[in-house]
């Protein structure tokens, strides 16, 4: 059906590594794989097997848990998506209200990767990590083009007062600059 490969860390693992909850959940406990050092895990690659048919409207959905949070949604493949890299931001364990049922001398709770087949329809993305890159470095040339209006800007009241031609001036020194020092734009993309 699927199978997960942790970049530069694992072998190909297949869904029999992961524990089958019902016929659409598996969740692979992390202490088998990393012990306690599940944070340092920041990558998962994701696949469908070709034996596998996936309906078109259903997406195999993956979720983390740090021990005592809750799920959090990174991502999903489908069949015209059938394998994907994903980032694991792993939330800080005990960050949720996820109540705590284990007795005083249970073992701790461990961290998990959940997959699960979802409506393709009502999953937010299919690469969260993505958007929140794009996010920021949308903010980051945002905040760039403020910082450069800032240093021409004029005040007449209650309003700021900018030279028409500022944006083909910041555009044209964001040009230069980005072509003068290929990392500038690296720079952006954090």
């Amino acid at each position: 059906m699927f199978g997960v490969v942790f970049p530069n860390r694992s072998f190909p693992l297949d869904i029999s590594t992961f524990t089958q909850i019902d016929g659409t959940h598996w969740l692979l406990d992390m202490n088998h794989f990393v012990g306690e050092s599940y944070d340092s895990v920041t990558e998962i690659c994701i696949f469908l097997l070709n034996t596998y048919s996936l309906p078109p409207d259903k997406a195999l959905a993956l979720y983390i848990q740090s021990p005592g949070s809750p799920f959090l949604f990174c991502g999903a493949v489908t069949l015209s998506r059938p394998s994907a890299v994903l980032s694991l931001p792993w939330p800080e364990p005990g960050g949720g209200t996820v109540p705590q049922l284990t007795a005083a001398d249970a073992p701790p709770l461990s961290a998990k990767i959940g997959v699960s087949v979802e409506d393709l329809a009502a999953l937010p993305s299919l690469d969260v990590a993505a958007e929140r890159r794009i996010e920021r470095l949308a903010m980051k040339v945002g905040e760039n083009l403020f910082n450069f209006m800032q240093s021409f800007c004029g005040v007449d009241g209650s309003k700021l007062i900018v030279p028409m031609d500022i944006l083909d001036r910041w555009f044209k020194k964001f040009q230069e600059r980005a072509k003068r020092d290929p990392d500038y734009l690296k720079g952006f993309a954090l």
